[in-house]
């Protein structure tokens, strides 16, 4: 599968955005889906992660209540609805997807990743 995000951008503090990752293929339901992010110096690090039919969502704690993620398998895409934005949200979002069925929150849980996009949030 291939994958490719968009929607990043230049924010201020306490706004919102919505990033996407369009997925190729005709497997896309069968794919546990996550979010990363790598800000500036920092190992790449985990935000959400979604089960296959979308029932099933984690975030991480220093997102919780902020961001969502959700999906539609019909359109072979996953969103993370980003709100209440801060400073420290900025950094490159990866998208990723694992065959597993192991709903890793871990990078190495992950095989397939996009290509990122960066999201700026200023003060």
């Amino acid at each position: 599968v291939q994958l490719q995000a968009s929607g990043g951008g230049l924010v201020q503090a306490g706004d919102s955005l919505r990033l996407s990752c369009l997925a190729s293929g005709r497997t896309f339901s069968l794919y546990n889906m996550g979010w990363f992010r790598q800000a500036p110096g920092k190992e790449r690090e985990f935000v959400a992660v979604i089960s296959r039919s979308g029932g099933s969502t984690k975030t991480a704690d220093s997102v919780k209540g902020r961001f969502t993620m959700s999906r539609d398998n019909a359109k072979n895409t996953v969103y993370l609805q980003m709100n209440s934005l801060k400073p420290e949200d900025t950094a490159v979002y990866y998208c990723a997807a694992d065959r597993s069925s192991a709903f890793s929150v871990t990078v190495k849980g992950y095989d397939h990743w996009g290509q990122g996009t960066l999201v700026t949030v200023s003060s």
